[in-house]
This record gives C-alpha cells, sequence and structure tokens, in this order.
C-alpha cells in the first residue's frame, strides 16, 4: 500500500473509532454494540480499513501491547482490601467456578459443533472465559440493579479480565507446546512460559515502584513513565516468549494497586481516555479483520455455542456460587443473566488464533469469526433484556435518591435530619472524629473512613450514591473535591459557595454549581443555626412560610431538587420541601 493509503486508513480506524464511541454514548448502549458492527461493515466495504493491510506483520505485536495496556488497568482496579465479607465468598465462587465450568463446557462443545480439534477448542473455551469491566459496567450503569448485586458484578468483570488474560496465555502456550514430541518438552516450555510472565511481571512491578516511590513526579510523566513500563516490560517478556507480556501486564497492575503507601498517579483522565482510545481503535481493527467468508460456516454453530453458554453455563455457575448464601432468588438469577464478552476476548482471540493457524492446529482459522459472533451475540442479547429481565426479577435499585453529605457541623446534621425526615435514605461522611460522633448519636447512616479517599484516590465509583452535597467549612476542599468527585458519582456534585470572590486559594475560580444562592454560604448557615435557626420537611404548598428559605424540593417518587445559583426547582403539588426556618425569638 502507498503512505497516502496508509495514512487515509489509520486516520479513518481512529475516526470510527471515536464516533462510535460517541454514537454510543448519546444512544447510551454499550459501545461495543456500535463498534463491532461498524468495523465490520467497514472491512466489508472497502480495502483502506484492513489494519493486516496498513500495518503488516506488525499488527498483531501492535494489539498484544495494546491488550498489555488494557490488562493493567484492569489491574490496578483489583485492589484486594475492598473484597471482603459475603461479596468475596460469592465473587471468588463466580471466578473459580466460571472459569472451570465455561473451560469445560465451550471446550467439549466445540469440538463437534465447530468442527475443531481439542487443541482448538480448549484455546476458544479459554478466551471465552472473560467477561469485562468495560462491557458489564456500561450495562449495569442503565440497568441500575441493587447495589450489592452490582458490585458483586462489577468486582467479577473487573477480576475475569486478567484472570482469563492469564489463563489465555497460559493455554496458548500448552497448546503450542502440547504439539511437540516428548512430555518433558512439553512441561518445560509451559513452565518458561510461565515464568518469563511472572519475572517481567515482577521487574516491572520493583522498577515502577522505585521510580514513583522515590521521584516526584506530575501527573502526566507519572502515567506516562507507566505506559512506557508496561510496554517495555510486555515487550521485553514477548520478545523471549511469545504473549508472556499478558501476564507481565496483569502482574504489575495487581502489585501496583496492592502496595501500600505508594500513590500512584493513574486512572485519571489522561490514563482512561488512552484507555478508551485504545478499546475502541483495537475493536475496530479486530472486526475490520473478520471477513463475511469466514462466518460463513461458523455463524450458526456459534449461536448454539451462546445458547449454551447463556442458558446452561453461566446460569448454573451462578447458582453453584451463591448456593448457602443469603442472596436473594431474584438476584441470583440476574446474576446468571449476566455474562458479556468484550475486549479482551476479542484481543485474545485476534493474538492466538493466528498464531495457532500458522503452527497449523486445525480448526484455529474459527477462533477468531467463533469469538466475534459470541461477543456480538451477548452483549446484543444482554444490552436489550438487561433492564427488563431486572425488572421483572424485582432487583432494580429504588429510584429514590440517596444523597452523600460531607461535612458534620451542627447545621449540617440538622439539615441531613431534615432530608431524611422527607423520605431519602441519607449518607453522611467527616473527617473529624467529634464530627463522626456527632452524626452517629443523631441516628445517621455515617460512611466509613476511608469512603472518600477511596473514591477520589482510584477512581473509584461512589456506589449507590446518587450526588453529593459537600458541606464542610473549608472552601477549598468542597472546590476540590467537587471537581474530582464528579468521575466517581452517578448524579450531581454540589457545594457551598465561598462566602467572597476572594476567599480561599481555589473555591473562588472552580466551576459548577453552588447550593442555595442568596448568600447563604457555610458561615451564614453556621450562625442563623447557633441563632435558632433550623431545617424542617414539609409538604409543598403554594407560598412559603414567612421567613422561611427554600433549600431542597423533594419529588414523589424520591428524587432530590437542590435550589442552586443557576435556578430554583419548581413545586409542584405531591412534592416535599426543605426550607430553613428563621432564627428563634
Amino acid at each position: 500500500m502507498t503512505a497516502d493509503q496508509v495514512l487515509v486508513g489509520l486516520g479513518l480506524i481512529v475516526v470510527l473509532a471515536v464516533a462510535s464511541q460517541l454514537l454510543a454514548s448519546r444512544l447510551r448502549v454499550p459501545a461495543l454494540l456500535v463498534l463491532l458492527p461498524v468495523g465490520f461493515t467497514a472491512g466489508a466495504l472497502t480495502d483502506t480499513v484492513n489494519p493486516e493491510r496498513l500495518l503488516g506483520a506488525t499488527f498483531s505485536p501492535l494489539v498484544s501491547l495494546a491488550v498489555a495496556v488494557i490488562l493493567y488497568d484492569a489491574g490496578l482496579g483489583l485492589e484486594l482490601k475492598r473484597l471482603t465479607g459475603h461479596t468475596r465468598r460469592v465473587v471468588v465462587r463466580l471466578l473459580w467456578l466460571g472459569t472451570l465450568l465455561t473451560l469445560v463446557s465451550a471446550a467439549l462443545f466445540a469440538v463437534p459443533v465447530l468442527d475443531m480439534s481439542m487443541r482448538a477448542a480448549v484455546m476458544l473455551a479459554a478466551i471465552l472465559v472473560v467477561s469485562g469491566p468495560t462491557v458489564v459496567g456500561p450495562l449495569l450503569n442503565f440497568v441500575r440493579p441493587a447495589e450489592r448485586l452490582q458490585r458483586v458484578l462489577i468486582w467479577e468483570g473487573s477480576l475475569i479480565d486478567p484472570v482469563g488474560g492469564i489463563l489465555g496465555a497460559l493455554v496458548f502456550h500448552g497448546v503450542i507446546t502440547s504439539g511437540r514430541q516428548g512430555f518433558g518438552s512439553q512441561v518445560g516450555g509451559f513452565l518458561i512460559s510461565t515464568a518469563v510472565g511472572l519475572a517481567g511481571g515482577a521487574v516491572g512491578a520493583a522498577v515502577l515502584w522505585l521510580v514513583l516511590s522515590r521521584v516526584r513526579l506530575s501527573e502526566e510523566l507519572g502515567t506516562s513513565v507507566q505506559i512506557a513500563a508496561v510496554i517495555g516490560v510486555a515487550a521485553a517478556c514477548d520478545a523471549l516468549r511469545d504473549d508472556t507480556g499478558l501476564i507481565s501486564a496483569v502482574l504489575m497492575g495487581m502489585v501496583m494497586a496492592n502496595l501500600p503507601g505508594l500513590d500512584i498517579p493513574a486512572r485519571r483522565p489522561f490514563f482512561e481516555t488512552l484507555v478508551s482510545l485504545t478499546i475502541g481503535l483495537l475493536f475496530i481493527s479486530i472486526s475490520a479483520t473478520v471477513t463475511p467468508a469466514s462466518l460463513r460456516h461458523v455463524v450458526l454453530p456459534s449461536l448454539a455455542l451462546v445458547a449454551l453458554l447463556v442458558l446452561v453455563t453461566r446460569p448454573l455457575v451462578a447458582h453453584l456460587a451463591t448456593l448457602r448464601t443469603d442472596v436473594p432468588r431474584g438476584e441470583r438469577w440476574f446474576i446468571g443473566w449476566m455474562a458479556p464478552r468484550g475486549i479482551v476476548a476479542a484481543a485474545t482471540a485476534s493474538t492466538f488464533s493466528a498464531e495457532l493457524v500458522h503452527k497449523g492446529i486445525a480448526g484455529a482459522e474459527r477462533i477468531l469469526p467463533a469469538t466475534f459472533v459470541v461477543i456480538v451475540a451477548t452483549v446484543t442479547l444482554y444490552g436489550l433484556t438487561a433492564f427488563p429481565v431486572a425488572r421483572r426479577l424485582g432487583v432494580l435499585r429504588p429510584a429514590r435518591s440517596r444523597p452523600l453529605l460531607v461535612g458534620g457541623a451542627p447545621w449540617a446534621v440538622d439539615l441531613a435530619r431534615a432530608l431524611s425526615s422527607a423520605g431519602l435514605d441519607v449518607l453522611m461522611w467527616a473527617g473529624a472524629e467529634r464530627e463522626r460522633e456527632r452524626i452517629a448519636a443523631a441516628g445517621l447512616k455515617l460512611a466509613p473512613g476511608e469512603l472518600l479517599a477511596s473514591a477520589t484516590g482510584a477512581g473509584a465509583e461512589l456506589e449507590g450514591i446518587t450526588g453529593v452535597l459537600l458541606l464542610t467549612d473549608e472552601d477549598d476542599f468542597n472546590a476540590l473535591a467537587s471537581t474530582t468527585l464528579r468521575e466517581s458519582v452517578e448524579g450531581p456534585v454540589h457545594r457551598l459557595a465561598a462566602p467572597s470572590a476572594n476567599h480561599g486559594v481555589v473555591a473562588p475560580y472552580t466551576g459548577g454549581e453552588s447550593l442555595f444562592g442568596g448568600g447563604l454560604t457555610g458561615p451564614e448557615l453556621a450562625r442563623r443555626y447557633e441563632a435558632g435557626a433550623r431545617a424542617v420537611a414539609r409538604p409543598a404548598g403554594d407560598a412559603l412560610p414567612a421567613g422561611h428559605q427554600l433549600l431542597f424540593v423533594v419529588r414523589p417518587e424520591g428524587r432530590l431538587a437542590p435550589v442552586t445559583d443557576a435556578g430554583i426547582p419548581a413545586t409542584e403539588p405531591g412534592d416535599t420541601v426543605v426550607l430553613l426556618g428563621p432564627p428563634s425569638g
């Protein structure tokens, strides 16, 4: 191909990837539902979007390195200390039972139905073990199931990606070495590949720890260091032993996520943008390599495989994993109806299948198209049915707002009690022990001490929280926290306005809507509370009582609408209003 054709092809792949993700966000559907058909169509209609022609022999190594970055990112989300209690038991069972049963059932089914050799069938089954948070997360955000149910599925998806990546790499080397003469050489090759990946991951994690803990780096440079380390180590491992870079990348991420006292500048906007773009590019590129001809004799057998995984294997895994636990019946069935395949399945299929075809493994040419069909079918099926199934099973999260109030001043506690009396499930957080004792004494729910720190430090979501009200007496903290928490909270984040335009270092210069308006700053609210003013909840009327000021409107279904400097929400019959009363006396 000419240089101009390469430029046009690469540019079109980037444009299609971002445009597909943009369209998916507007349609509120998983990006895979758009990326896969767009890439397949582009590859079928034109030779321009053909990464194998554009990049030649470099395509497969680039896919491997891109997957390494994605798996490192997945590993960074595996803070094992957060996986505790009931959730730990169910998730651990889902992982090992899901891996085992999927591997066995898919492999045995693929041999006769997809006309594969056992080695190719085992490789396909290992690829289909994974699910992944990049698919499960958007689906659950749309469905909004019960908080505990969402936590179990998110943790399973986050953990199964690296587990599946490791399993895929190990099975790949096992399949390759199984064709050699001599049992000793087979075992030796398998162990060497495992050792190379583990050693590379350990060395990479040690280098990253040394640099990030000893050198003061900006967020951008710290992210660049991590990317360079992951790509460098993965490339070195792959050069020594094919596809061992995936093992090293996962291990690096997991080690870095669980090292105590290390504040790594990861999972921040730049890093997440890079991973999101990489996912889009991979899906467009990989689906473009799947030709209509390769699907001709694979679609129906692959759909039969989907039926086995969706209707038999996954429900069996879910019910065995929740056996003798307090998971309700409806949640058990929903867990059994949520296992879409995603980016790691596609990327590992693309990486491994070409090498297996080159090695002459019978049926290996069907691994990629079969994986493509399974991904499209499962994402489409779960994407279209997850919400009605959740509603039928009664596992949807109530629409009622659950605000998190940050701050423990007496007036903030009084406000929380008024919101609670209006029917909301209020949660409070405060840093000072004195304020936490005040919240507990008022009978309000107190969030754990590390809640806000973990949410602001690693991109963790505040599960179940529909909005945050920052009510501390530190205006700069409110301003900085509002900027950070917008990435971690599903709903709006509001803060108190600074007392004046020159008050604080940060507060006057950050955007966003401020609460209440009309001069109701933190100091003013504290002053009025000391003078006897109290927050009260009452049914909405035609006019506010004399001396009262509107703070919030609570809709009949439990949605919270605050007064902000941008406007006052209109009240309707059935609403409850939360007012600040006049000072006593």
